[in-house]
């Protein structure tokens, strides 16, 4: 029943605001404006039935003068909502309609009689420093709270010399359960809705930021902004590049190279997200990838292999952009330091001799090879089978001994198979 409730009164508030979104509301507007133009038209016109009503009220129970000034609101909300469709100028429009919910409702007040006559009316006044809130700078806020509570001082002094109308009882009542009623519908069904838009951008820039950062490195420069750089002891850091990309590249227009790379790479994330491993970067046709930061894992250097066998085995199944591709992929393990530097569009990044020689061995690689270092087969050689190439001269590393990954190793009736070590098929 509850669930039923709320979806109602979110499906209500939904399409009322996206009929409030097309008052107003410019190409160029940010989502926040955007939000705050919608909350104002709800919040200004959505409130004119009511205002009509207690007019309409108010008249035939015998007081003209508290009915002609919500009268007077319903009047003249319509042409204000009107001008700012044509002027799209929510701080005029803000401004003239917070100060008339701010007084009406006291005057009103003032009309019956006092707080307890009224039906404690004042409380729609309550809508102007909510309003604010929603729609305006925190600071201005403080002006309508202040307002407000200047109203209630006044009313409590002039109350004694006032001199209601000839209001039934019931009427007293029933009017303080409509005021207090509708009221809190309104200033509920209004923070519902901020509340959801606001969860709804939050959510959509936290979604974002993961793209970007690590959950952990995320969480820590929202807390505080700072230069993060952490010692990993050991990790698996893999390289791959698609071979000949430069003459394939001359081939395609810019678009159609893009489209190729994104459908690749997305491919690539899906199998990265399986194994839990974190993406760190493209460089044009370079993927690269860490196991073990920034989660320490003792299996990193498995899991990153599996990823790459399982990278081979998604591009000689499938076409990209109607070609056949191919990846040199190298793979190195060792200590690494990771983290964020800089204040403007920063990264996520790994730093150190580990991270250079993995990038050595893909560079230095063969065509839909898998290419690693001692480092990585002392790790993995129980695992995996692997093809001893020998020594190589690297640059910058000078000869270095390499394996090429084959495949994993089968799997006899008394073994169980290590975490991490299952091919995922897309």
């Amino acid at each position: 029943m509850t669930q039923a409730v709320s979806h109602w009164i979110s499906s209500c508030s939904e399409q009322l605001f996206d009929l409030a979104g097309r008052i107003g509301v410019a190409t160029g507007d940010s989502d926040e404006t955007a939000l705050r133009k919608r909350v104002a038209i709800a919040l200004f016109a959505g409130t004119l039935p009511f205002t009509i009503v207690w007019s309409v009220i108010y008249l035939a129970a015998g007081a003209p003068l508290a009915a002609a000034i919500p009268g007077f609101y319903s009047v003249f909300t319509p042409i204000n909502t009107f001008i700012f469709a044509r002027t799209r100028n929510l701080a005029i429009y803000r401004f003239t309609q917070l100060l008339f919910v701010l007084i009406l409702p006291w005057l009103v007040m003032m009309a019956l009689g006092g707080f307890r006559s009224s039906s404690a009316v004042i409380l729609w006044a309550t809508l102007s420093p909510l309003g604010s809130l929603l729609l305006d700078d925190l600071r201005r806020t403080l002006f309508w709270i202040a307002g407000f509570v200047a109203l209630l001082i006044a009313g409590a002094l002039l109350e004694p010399y006032l001199s209601p109308p000839a209001l039934p009882e019931i009427f007293v009542r029933w009017f303080f359960v409509l005021n207090l009623g509708m009221v809190t519908i309104i200033i509920f069904g209004l923070l519902y809705y901020f509340v959801d838009r606001r969860n709804f951008f939050q959510e959509r820039s936290e979604m974002l930021l993961l793209n970007i950062l690590p959950k952990e490195i995320s969480e820590i420069l929202k807390a505080r902004p700072r230069t993060i750089a952490d010692q990993f002891p050991t990790a698996s850091i893999l390289f791959a590049d698609v071979v000949n990309f430069t003459p394939m590249a001359a081939s395609m227009t810019p678009l159609e190279l893009v489209d190729l790379l994104n459908e690749v790479f997305q491919s690539f994330d899906n199998l990265v997200e399986t194994y839990d491993l974190e993406k760190i970067k493209t460089i044009g046709d370079c993927y690269m990838v860490a196991s073990g930061a920034p989660r320490p894992r003792a299996d990193h250097a498995s899991a990153i292999v599996n990823l790459a066998l399982d990278m081979q085995a998604v591009i000689a199944e499938r076409r990209f952009g109607g070609r056949q591709l191919s990846f040199r992929i190298g793979i190195n393990s060792g200590p690494v330091v990771a983290g964020v530097i800089g204040r403007k569009k920063f990264i996520y990044d790994l730093w150190g001799e580990a991270v250079n020689l993995a990038s050595r061995m893909e560079s230095h690689g063969k065509s839909r090879c898998i290419q690693i270092t001692r480092a990585t087969y002392e790790l993995v050689k129980d695992e995996f089978d692997c093809d001893a190439l020998g020594v190589i001269d690297v640059k910058g590393a000078g000869p270095t001994e390499v394996w090429h990954v084959i495949g994993r190793k089968a799997v006899g009736p008394a073994q169980e198979p290590s975490i991490g070590t299952t091919s995922v098929a897309l």
